[in-house]
């Protein structure tokens, strides 16, 4: 029986990936597997992971289908009691992943558990947080959060009150590196793929606290993370978050919650015209708003 499955999801990081499968290598358990899901990268990614380790089940897609849809092949094909998410551009540390089975192992109430991320300088990176909810679109991303950098909606959503140095518990851990219970996913296709980059993972860290699993932080397991490195690379990332958004807050608070999402968005779009018009005024160099003006057309439209 295989114990844990790691499914890393690649788009154009072959770099970056051909250092976490080498990290990989001393940090799992007996009766493991490594499913990597090459999302249609140029960069000869899916060719050199079949050349260099040959011990990797290869997915190979022909164009970038999402990471949410990625996520799902994997799974798919997965036969671990453990799934074990890892970004490409994350490196497990020593005996991580055997830690953390460990953990699940003898705290049967648990359904996932995280490490401690690290930056590449090794601080501490500050990349789990708590779950949105109705509050979050007026405080997050609009002239809120700008008047009031500190305010408590973004304390709590942030965790910035969350301790790092010792174990505790989570509502919305990172993805880039997240062991769960194959029984808790409870499908074979747990990521809703609406969601096709942003909020997917947090979508399936909801329902799993929903149904009454716990996730743990493991303070002394670590993870190097370089943050960031496929979505970089992502023309439309900030469509994209919006789009990904508006589907997670329409499945968990209904249709009308995405009106609400909506209105805190026009607000922000209005301010900054406003600014924009009194820099212009003031003879700032101009920005172009019409693409702004289209791209908020199309967001009021999703």
């Amino acid at each position: 029986m295989t114990l844990v499955s790691v499914i890393v999801p690649s788009w154009n990081t072959r770099e970056h990936l051909c250092a976490c499968l080498e990290a990989l290598k001393g940090s799992l358990p007996p009766s493991s597997e490594v499913i990597v899901v090459d999302n249609g990268s140029r960069d000869a990614s899916a060719r050199t992971v079949h050349e260099r380790f040959p011990w990797v089940r290869l997915v190979r897609n022909a164009r970038n289908t999402g990471l949410a849809h990625a996520l799902n092949q994997g799974v798919e094909r997965a036969r671990g009691a453990y799934v074990l998410f890892l970004s490409p551009d994350a490196q497990v540390v020593g005996d991580a992943v055997r830690r953390m089975v460990a953990f699940l192992e003898e705290n049967p109430r648990y359904g996932a558990a995280a490490p401690r991320l690290l930056n590449p300088d090794g601080t501490t990176q500050a990349a789990h947080g708590r779950l949105p909810n109705l509050l979050t679109p007026l405080f997050q991303g609009t002239p809120l959060e700008r008047w009031l950098p500190d305010n408590f909606e973004l304390e709590r959503l942030l965790a910035r009150d969350f301790d790092y140095a010792r174990d505790g518990d989570l509502s919305a851990p990172s993805s880039a590196c997240l062991l769960m219970r194959r029984k808790a996913l409870k499908s074979t296709r747990p990521f809703d793929e609406s969601m096709w980059l942003y909020f997917t993972d947090t979508d399936a860290c909801r329902r799993l606290v929903k149904r009454g699993w716990r996730i743990a932080y493991l303070a002394e397991v670590c993870a190097w993370h370089d943050a960031g490195r496929s979505t970089a690379q992502y023309d439309a990332l900030q469509q994209e978050w919006h789009r990904n958004r508006l589907a997670y807050y329409r499945k968990h608070y209904g249709r009308w919650s995405a009106w609400w999402v909506k209105l805190c968005v026009a607000w922000t779009f209005a301010d900054h015209c406003v600014t924009e018009f009194w820099a212009r005024a003031h003879g700032a160099i101009e920005e172009p708003l019409a693409p702004l003006w289209q791209d908020f057309a199309l967001f009021l439209r999703r």
